[in-house]
């Protein structure tokens, strides 16, 4: 049974814990709003999504990894800790992927080892939202807080992505049917358009469908701006795009009518063909509508702290990802030293892989290369990438077992507490873990 953390939030009665204002662990939205009843056996929350409540059950899943093991034996802490500095202190490239369900204080201490030995580090967003990272930093971003959006947005564009099924709580807690500040009537005061090739089920929601077709949205965005601009727009836009010249100018003019918009970009921008350069003419006409009304741009971040190590590697080296410390300094290349190009090219001999699961979402010849490679990995649960793991170290389950700082999509920094702690002794955190790993490490390896 896990301990109670003493706060003015968690009570307990007999043997359950109660706690509220729990922020959820899942998505990038960072909810803060949760209420969790914890028994030796069970989880019952409220206010989570689907999604987020299959977390919590991860506190009393029964398949947690709860010791520690060297190629599938079950072995003591210091083994496994001094097995692992062994196989980073030995590698020529290693590679460190910071995962996005822990802490900034967790990545903050990876970062470091990654820099102490000269490896290459980097994390989810180099499967995700990397170009949307890229156009921020190519065009610049006019962006607000999900608090701005709740209370003053009466338009929201969702732009290839779709919230009812990616961000199940966004449209009643940030864009579309609660009440706001300025726009007491709810959803009867805003609006929503939605630009997807699909019929999705935030589409079916929508006032306006925009059914582009599949990979043109750089071409819809150039021509959304033309149109702003009153200009005519080219006689073979509805060809290339799919979309009428009535529902481009219908589109523009709901830009021009509303008080405060919201573009939400997913990845349907950012993965399709143009990457970046869809994100950056994105925010190109955000700043474009700026000249008629009040308009921001966010990315509808998943898992959890994904933006937290973007955060966290700038304020270390300059860089959001796909960073390379070899020579002793910090070098950024997307496409050369972000995680699938340098596994997929067989370049890094070792890999650290922080509470992700990277066997089960990589490209093929990325995952075979490190099943030959020795693997360290941070797991809650045994999944794919414990199975291409040489050495397992049990992660703790940050804002429930231990403390930490989760960056929400909105860019807004979230303190989340914890509750109870983790059902072993050898670590308080994978904060705490790293800091572990990292003074073997120095020991085994001074600096000269």
């Amino acid at each position: 049974m896990s301990n109670i953390v003493k706060t003015d939030l968690v009570k307990k009665e007999g043997e359950v814990i109660k706690c509220t204002d729990v922020t959820c662990p899942v998505c990038g939205m960072s909810c803060d709003d949760c209420e969790i009843e914890l028994t030796p056996t069970s989880v019952t929350t409220k206010n989570a999504c689907l999604m987020g409540d299959a977390k919590f059950q991860e506190l009393r899943s029964p398949h947690r990894l709860v010791y520690p093991t060297v190629n599938g034996e079950r072995v003591s802490w210091e083994e496994a800790l001094n097995a692992a500095a062994d196989i980073l202190v030995k590698a020529k490239r290693p590679f460190f992927f910071m995962g996005s369900e822990t802490s900034n204080e967790a990545m903050a201490v990876g970062i470091e080892i990654a820099e102490y030995l000269g490896g290459l580090v980097d994390g989810n967003a180099t499967i995700c939202h990397g170009p949307t990272v890229m156009a921020i930093q190519d065009a610049g971003q006019v962006a607000c807080t999900l608090g701005e959006c709740r209370n003053r947005s009466d338009l929201a564009i969702y732009w290839g992505c779709n919230p009812a099924d990616s961000h199940p709580r966004h449209m009643s807690r940030h864009s579309m049917y609660m009440r706001g500040f300025f726009t007491e009537q709810g959803y009867q005061s805003r609006k929503m358009v939605v630009v997807d090739p699909r019929r999705s089920p935030t589409a079916a929601q929508a006032d306006l469908h925009v059914q582009l077709k599949p990979g043109k949205d750089y071409e819809l965005l150039d021509a959304v701006m033309v149109a702003l601009r009153g200009k005519e727009l080219n006689p073979d836009t509805e060809k290339v795009t799919g979309v009428s010249e009535e529902t481009i100018k219908k589109m523009a003019e709901m830009i021009k009518e509303c008080k405060f918009g919201v573009i939400w970009v997913g990845l349907g921008i950012a993965s399709t063909r143009g990457k970046h350069y869809n994100a950056s003419i994105a925010m190109r006409l955000t700043q474009l509508c700026n000249d008629y009304t009040k308009f921001v741009i966010l990315a509808n971040r998943g898992h959890c702290n994904v933006a937290g190590f973007n955060h966290v590697l700038s304020w270390t080296c300059g860089f959001p990802f796909a960073v390379d410390y070899s020579r002793g300094y910090a070098r950024y290349q997307p496409g050369e030293y972000s995680c699938v190009d340098a596994l997929t090219r067989g370049e890094v001999d070792a890999v650290l892989c922080m509470c992700a699961d990277l066997g089960g979402h990589l490209p093929k010849k990325a995952v075979e290369h490190m099943m030959d490679v020795p693997v360290i990995s941070l797991e809650i649960a045994p999944g794919p990438q414990a199975f291409v793991s040489d050495v397992i170290l049990p992660g703790v389950l940050d804002g429930m077992e231990c403390e930490g700082t989760f960056y929400r999509m909105d860019n807004v920094p979230i303190y989340a507490r914890s509750f109870t702690t983790p059902p072993f002794d050898f670590t308080k955190s994978n904060e705490d873990t790293l800091k572990q790993l990292l003074k073997i490490v120095k020991e085994k390896k001074p600096r000269k």
